[in-house]
């Protein structure tokens, strides 16, 4: 009989670094059911939303794991279908301000999830850095609309979460990714992360949260924008210290020098499943190495404690779920301030995950007699 929650040594894991990888929790009937979704999809169709993505999660040994681990949730009526066909290091500039090509670790673009993106400007941005800001952001969806909450990206995210822009990252609980194919080739496409990194999001929540209560880029020493990459206008998709807090010397380096921190990549095959904390750094990779495209599917997870009377849009996919997806605006009665519970979970990541009370009590118990 299959388990239907995680060990003690696995949560342990999981306080440390802040994924899990759980083997063979999808079933073959499964999988084959949403790969054969996916051959047989219509051209320009998206399956997110089609039962056999969803079943993955709700019909798997997933939902009762996370439902012990972490607590309920509400089903997902979407997810991301992350296909990462094989290609080679492109000349194109990223989010990140730099090419493809010099990206190391194949093009990890470390990041924390429910940022804005603009699509990137492939010239050098000349101008002040106040200018290039007006500029990129008004490139977006909204177009020339100012500094305001209701700038949308190209990827749905939004500039600020809340009318008064205290917060700019959407949130949510958990992520759970599962591989429909063998992804145990390093450079075949895998999702990485920084273990461990969680500890640090959250100490810098914390830190933010005290000096102002504005959470996330253009809070306290996190800056929106680079302006030091090659094209000068380079997305802080992490805050500079915890960038920086994970290079070394060992670490690889763009040609301007600057050094990378070395992710881990999520090594899974098919029927693997994945599961992480909404506080880690993470990035898709450059497939390069695959023999084929990588197929995983992406949900995005909040505990139902957050917002018991509220259901997101589309649930499951977004990971802005205190707005609409589209990034139009939700009605909560009245005495319900989503932001401020959303700042709530960022500064006590373990806030929602029931299942793990005293194994998070064992481990800081741990380290404070550890010093």
């Amino acid at each position: 009989m299959h388990a239907q929650a995680m060990t003690v040594d696995q949560k342990r894991q999981f306080y440390r670094d802040g994924f899990i990888v759980l083997k063979n929790v999808v079933s073959q009937n499964l999988l084959e059911a949403a790969r054969s979704c996916l051959r047989n999809a219509e051209k320009g169709e998206y399956v997110g939303p089609r039962k056999e993505m969803i079943d993955l999660l709700t019909a798997s040994r997933l939902t009762p794991i996370i439902h012990e681990v972490m607590g309920p949730f509400d089903p997902p009526v979407n997810c991301q279908v992350a296909i990462n066909p094989v290609r080679e290091a492109g000349d194109n500039y990223t989010p990140l301000g730099y090419r493809d090509r010099d990206i190391p670790y194949h093009a990890a673009g470390i990041h924390m999830d429910g940022n804005i993106t603009i699509a990137s400007p492939q010239e050098v941005q000349l101008g002040s850095p106040a200018e290039i800001y007006a500029r990129h952001f008004a490139a977006g969806p909204e177009g020339d609309i100012g500094r305001s909450a209701e700038v949308r990206g190209h990827n749905f995210g939004v500039l600020f979460q809340d009318p008064e822009m205290t917060l700019s990252l959407g949130s949510f609980t958990a992520f759970a990714f599962v591989a429909l194919n063998d992804q145990t080739v390093e450079g075949s496409g895998q999702t990485a992360v920084i273990p461990g990194a969680h500890h640090l999001m959250e100490k810098f929540f914390q830190r933010q949260y005290a000096i102002n209560r504005h959470l996330g880029p253009e809070g306290p020493d996190w800056p929106r924008l680079n302006h030091d990459t090659p094209n000068r206008c380079g997305m802080h998709y992490l805050p500079p210290e915890v960038f920086e807090a994970f290079v070394d010397e060992t670490s690889e380096t763009t040609p301007d020098g600057r050094r990378w921190p070395r992710p881990t990549q999520v090594l899974m095959e098919a029927g693997d499943a994945c599961i992480t904390m909404y506080h880690i750094p993470h990035s898709a990779t450059r497939n390069e190495n695959g023999t084929e495209s990588r197929k995983n599917i992406i949900f995005r997870i909040r505990h139902k404690k957050r917002q018991p009377d509220i259901v997101p849009d589309n649930t499951g996919l977004t990971d802005h779920p205190d707005r609409a997806f589209d990034g139009g605006w939700l009605t909560f009665e009245d005495g319900n301030d989503p932001w401020e519970r959303s700042k709530q979970s960022m500064i006590d990541m373990w806030k929602e995950w029931d299942g793990m009370r005293e194994i998070v009590a064992e481990q800081k118990a741990l380290e404070t007699a550890a010093g």
